[in-house]
């Protein structure tokens, strides 16, 4: 099957006064056609970015320097503005980190909403507020004829993310990058806005990227999962053979952290070291200063990716 989205090699740098600085390396992933992958990472491996470079909306000092990105077969990178303005919302579509900063403070939720609606859609003043309350409704949002006339500071953090995915919705894209989607929200509310996104996933018939470093939300909605480094995938594998039998050292140490309910741990496992900083990335493995089965190969050359005879792809020398 012809993937909906790929993304090729991609390699984004950091102009810096160290010179150009590798901020994702060689990324390759695909997401097919009602599909959710989930791109777990920790906090500056460089997942935000991959979504940022996939929607075109990547500045300078951080540029695209190699790789290519596709949906439906078309070439993302080297689209002008005006053919990009085309596909955003239309058909690929971002919930953005932090609902408390995405949404204009001097405009109502309903205004924002009608923006995407009037770029997107052939409808008039009237049909744009129909469908905008219809919308609002969709996502949760009790007496959304009156809260569409209200501004982001009379809602909750729930609330503004539930209008985030309103917007994100209102162009019926095909593919949904959900970019943390339950950041500074409390377990509830994270609940809740996963069984939204889940549910108007199927009824709109879309495929999802969700970029997150948390592991038990992926085990709720994913079905495959790729797992970042400094910038690199590092393992690459469905949702449920992640959990049973994780190959990449990484993996397996983020996995061990996990509180497990059945055991009576005093602590939990933690992995030594810290990541390495942008500037200070190696030309081998860069989880090596950290792995506990450290070779010299891992500290002088980057691992190539492996498919193994469970399906799984790993960049690891030891597999």
């Amino acid at each position: 099957m012809t993937p909906l989205f790929r993304i090729e090699k991609l390699l984004v740098s950091l102009d810096s006064r160290h010179g150009m600085v590798s901020i994702v390396d060689c990324l390759s992933l695909t997401v097919t056609k009602g599909e959710t992958v989930a791109l777990v990472g920790e906090s500056g491996c460089g997942k935000s970015v991959t979504a940022l470079a996939a929607m075109g909306l990547l500045e300078p000092p951080v540029n695209v320097t190699g790789g290519e990105i596709y949906l439906n077969d078309k070439s993302l990178l080297g689209l002008s503005n005006k053919e990009l303005r085309k596909i955003r919302g239309r058909q690929i579509a971002m919930i953005f980190q932090e609902p408390m900063t995405s949404l204009n403070p001097v405009l109502t939720v309903g205004e924002q909403i009608r923006e995407t609606l009037i770029a997107h859609e052939t409808l008039d003043t009237r049909e744009a507020e129909r469908e905008t309350i219809n919308l609002l409704e969709r996502v949760g949002i009790p007496s959304p004829k009156i809260r569409a006339k209200q501004y982001p500071h009379e809602f909750s953090g729930g609330m503004k993310q539930r209008v985030m995915i309103a917007i994100a919705l209102a162009g019926k894209p095909k593919l949904l990058i959900a970019d943390e989607p339950t950041t500074a929200l409390d377990s509830t509310i994270q609940a809740q806005i996963l069984r939204l996104l889940a549910s108007l996933k199927e009824d709109l018939d879309m495929s999802m990227l969700l970029i997150t470093h948390n592991l038990g939300l992926v085990a709720q909605v994913a079905q495959r999962v790729v797992i970042m480094y400094a910038g690199q995938v590092v393992e690459e594998t469905s949702v449920t053979r992640l959990f049973q039998s994780p190959k990449h050292p990484y993996t397996q140490g983020l996995l061990a952290s996990l509180p497990d309910a059945s055991k009576h741990q005093e602590r939990l496992p933690t992995i030594n070291g810290s990541i390495p900083s942008l500037a200070n990335y190696s030309s081998g493995c860069q989880f090596a200063e950290r792995c506990p089965h450290t070779q010299t190969i891992c500290i002088s050359e980057k691992p190539p990716r492996r498919r193994m005879l469970d399906g799984t792809i790993t960049a690891c020398w030891l597999t």
